[in-house]
């Protein structure tokens, strides 16, 4: 029976059979049995077969041994969870974005208590003055999605949080303008920041404050799919997002 969903992950991906093969260095015929017979890889090869394609390794197959050992790498991805985001002790957010030495981002609404942190804010400084990539995005304060969200916190008040944190982020605009800005109107399931291969992962939940719901602390391991199932967000979320005006600050 053939694999069609390695078929389909490879179309979109937009990837050739010829290229995966050069990727994980097999030969193209033996993914074609993959595809066209079924035949099932070795594990390594399952790994980096979704690895490559950016999917979780039993999208790919049902091998029992595959589902295991993904289920215990996914399991071992995950450092720590928090009952409430208020429980996570304050000084790891800023020792995981200490750590940062490649990407620092932060995915959110508001963030409001990290644009507050005066220790966070030198951080950003520091890392603007080396090769760290740091993007921060915020909501559209004018969007749908935003408006929502504050409904679904019991509040009507989160374009005014959006205000507050633009505010105490705009002396960096113009003194450290390495340090990425964006506006997104994407709807949110969760706040993310991460650092490199260290992750803060915070979900939204009808009803309460962010502060309210639980943080699970993730780090990436090889073979494992949870960490890069959030960092894809990241990506698609700043793609499609826009600069910050003026406007944006005052409401005006």
């Amino acid at each position: 029976m053939s694999n069609e969903r390695l078929r389909s992950a490879l179309l979109a991906a937009g990837m050739t059979i010829q290229r995966l093969a050069e990727e994980i260095d097999v030969n193209p015929k033996t993914i074609e049995r993959w595809i066209t017979k079924g035949k099932v890889p070795y594990r390594r090869h399952q790994y980096a077969t979704a690895t490559v394609l950016k999917v979780d390794v039993t999208t790919l197959w049902d091998d029992d041994r595959a589902v295991e050992s993904a289920a215990d790498l996914t399991k071992a991805e995950i450092v720590n969870v928090y009952p409430h985001r208020h429980t996570v002790p304050p000084n790891l957010w800023r020792e995981i974005y200490a750590r940062a030495e490649n990407n620092l981002d932060v995915l959110v609404y508001s963030g409001l208590f990290l644009s507050e942190d005066p220790v966070f804010l030198d951080l950003l400084k520091d890392k603007a003055k080396g090769t760290t990539q740091t993007r921060i995005l915020l909501g559209d304060p004018d969007c749908e999605a935003v408006r929502q969200r504050g409904i679904d916190e019991g509040h009507r008040i989160m374009d005014g949080k959006i205000r507050n944190a633009l505010v105490n982020y705009r002396p960096l605009f113009k003194s450290h303008p390495e340090v990425g800005f964006r506006l997104h109107a994407t709807t949110l399931y969760n706040s993310i920041y991460r650092s490199d291969d260290e992750m803060l992962v915070n979900p939204h939940v009808y009803g309460i404050g962010a502060y309210m719901a639980p943080v699970f602390h993730l780090r990436r391991l090889p073979g494992g799919g949870l960490f890069d199932t959030y960092a894809n967000s990241i990506e698609q979320t700043w793609g499609s997002a826009r600069q910050v005006t003026e406007q944006d600050i005052t409401g005006a």
